[in-house]
Parts: C-alpha cells; structure tokens; sequence
C-alpha cells in the first residue's frame, strides 16, 4: 500500500507549464534513504504509473513504457534530496508527481507536485488602477445605520408588539384545548 508522510517534502506544490518545455520536482528526505521512487498519478486513468527508482548512487532503474531522455534524477544537495528533471513536456505528462521511499515494506508518498500541462499559458490579467476620486462624507445619518439594522428605538417597540400578541392568543388557545377533547368525545359517541 501507499502512504503518504511529510517525512518527504516537495516543491513546489503545484507547476502550471506550456508544452514542449521542462521542469523540476525536487523532494527532500527528512533521513538518508537507499534511493528514491517517483510515480505519477493519473486523474483520467485513475492509477498510479511506476516512472523510475533512483538510488543512492544516482543509477536509475525505469518503468515500463517511460522514456529515459524525458526523466532524470539528480541528487540536490545530499543524499536526502532529490530533484527529479521532466523534458519535453506534453499535456499528457499533467498529473500528480510523488517521490517515495520504501520503509518497512511500506512505500511511504511525499506531499505530491501537481503538474499541469497546457499548449498556451493563459494571459496573465492586469488590475485596473483603483481611481482616486474622493470619499463621500459620512453624514449623522448613515453614522447612526452602522449600528445594526435594528437600533434599540425600533426592537424593543417591536419585541413589546410581538409579546402582546402572543399574551393576546392565550385565551382562545385555553378554550380551543378544553373543547376540543369535548368534541372527539361526542364524535366517539355517534
């Protein structure tokens, strides 16, 4: 089974890319491992692909069907990071990369780079200038409305109207109560 740990961290999280370029994916190891295992993800397959193993001694070992000239590793900075290089990007190279390591017969996944492939990067949008007009004044009127839409002068009114209401319909719900049982009775009785 897989696992996922922040005892591996990668970066960046997320590569939005244009075909035909390349990229990196660098994962750092929170301990020194024998090598390291890169899969990809793939959202419209659903499973998990097997690119290449690495190990210590930077020999790559590749998975069916994946072509040596498109992935390489490189060991970063020591033999806890790894950064893994992606050439000749194509749309179908989009999903989500994971470097990995094996651990008590357990493959334990780092965070996950997800990759984006796109044949034209969408053009960035520029803000409008916010306009310098001038702030209309606060008069005393819209200074009192800040208080809540319900000052004190108009729900207590209010909440006095509602109380009497209610005190208003206790008389005819105390004689509905005591003519209703009354009334089954005599339809019982028919």
């Amino acid at each position: 089974g897989f696992y996922t740990t922040l005892l591996l961290t990668q970066t960046p999280g997320h590569i939005l890319t244009q075909t035909s370029n390349k990229t990196e994916i660098l994962c750092d190891l929170k301990r020194e491992h024998a090598g390291v295992y890169w899969y990809r993800w793939s959202q419209e397959r659903q499973h998990f692909q097997f690119l290449l193993f690495s190990n210590a001694m930077g020999r790559a070992t590749y998975g069916p069907n994946v072509r040596q000239d498109k992935f390489s590793v490189h060991e970063a900075r020591s033999q806890s990071s790894y950064s893994l290089h992606i050439s000749h990007l194509h749309p179908s190279d989009s999903g989500i990369y994971y470097c990995s390591v094996s651990q008590s017969s357990q493959l334990l996944l780092g965070t996950g780079t997800q990759l984006t492939v796109v044949d034209a990067l969408p053009p960035k949008t520029t803000q409008t200038p916010v306009s310098k007009k001038p702030l209309p004044r606060t008069t005393k009127r819209k200074a009192a409305s800040r208080e809540g839409p319900c000052s004190p002068l108009v729900w207590i009114p209010l909440a006095a109207a509602v109380l009497l209401l209610l005190l208003s319909l206790v008389p005819t719900a105390y004689r509905l109560h005591r003519e209703f049982p009354a009334s089954i009775l005599r339809v019982q009785a028919l």
